[in-house]
């Protein structure tokens, strides 16, 4: 009994040594590109850090480029700056519809446009900065990311996730139906066994009191 007590204590601490450092994990997911007309839209820009104990400085710019024809120059508009934990949007054609969505770690440094219109149709930049600290070493990574975003006046109906909400239903459903089945035959199994006990109270009322004291005597007609 004290080996398995043992066995269950150094089983509890080994469990709590691994699951107490745990974080969230960081998933790089492409940005929706299409935006409806009046709404606001969250442009996703995603970079995960490879090893999290490791401290870094984090510099994030979005440029803006609308559509252009070919062979036309690229006219590229820095719209938003992010430094030292301090957001600003830049003067421009997204003045005060800007504004920060991204997360406290950085890995996500999404920003959101409020109130999106015709004109906010194009390419936007995500240009990621970070300087690592290694003591004295001290490297750096630069990540670019492009989102081509397009302004509709209705939402598009997503098919996979109609089908989604279908499966869903009828799950659910299915789950009910299920848990009543099973509230039915528990309820007849516990009825049964009362019938039985009552059965065998009966019974035992019914033989006679010399019989109870003594089993092994002949019923007496």
């Amino acid at each position: 009994m004290v080996t398995q007590y043992k066995l269950l204590l150094h089983t509890l601490v080994l469990f709590t040594i691994t699951v107490h450092p745990s974080r969230p994990v960081c998933v790089d997911v492409p940005s929706e590109t299409e935006a409806v007309l009046g709404r606001a839209m969250k442009l996703t820009c995603i970079s995960c850090m490879k090893r999290e104990e490791v401290t870094a400085k984090t510099r994030v710019d979005w440029y803006y480029m609308p559509k252009i024809e070919e062979n036309s120059r690229l006219d590229k508009t820095h719209i938003y700056v992010f430094e030292d934990f301090i957001a600003k949007a830049l003067d421009g054609p997204f003045k005060g519809r800007l504004t920060w969505n991204g997360s406290q770690d950085l890995q996500d440094v999404s920003i959101q446009v409020l109130n999106v219109t015709y004109n906010d149709s194009g390419v936007y930049e995500c240009h990621i900065l970070r300087e690592f600290k290694f003591g004295f070493f001290q490297p750096s990574l630069f990540v670019i990311k492009n989102i081509t975003l397009t302004v509709k006046e209705k939402a598009t109906q997503d098919t996979a996730a109609i089908y989604s909400e279908i499966m869903m239903y009828v799950l659910l459903v299915f789950l009910t139906l299920w848990l009543l089945v099973e509230m039915v035959y528990c309820y007849r199994k516990i009825s049964k066994s009362d019938e039985q006990a009552q059965d065998t109270a009966t019974n035992y009322l019914a033989i006679p009191s010399e019989q109870k004291e003594n089993p092994a005597a002949p019923v007496s007609e």
